[in-house]
């Protein structure tokens, strides 16, 4: 059994994060040169992809929680 509700949108989020938190590790050590600007577009557009994400699975699961009477 679940202890939680999947969530691709936070999936998504957190990937695009992680990413965006790989390229400037991989910079830091001198493994490659990053521009500083280089975080607007991974953070932007992953929001974006989750927001997307998140708006199609609600649309697909429906509002979903508890029914009040």
């Amino acid at each position: 059994m679940l202890r939680h509700e999947f969530r691709p949108g936070k999936l998504v989020a957190g990937l695009f994060l992680a990413a965006t938190g790989v390229v400037f590790a991989g910079d830091a050590s001198g493994l490659w040169e990053t521009p500083w600007f280089a975080v607007v577009p991974l953070v932007v557009g992953g929001m974006c992809l989750a927001g997307a994400t998140a708006a199609l699975d609600r649309a697909i699961r429906g509002r979903g929680g508890i029914e009040r009477d």
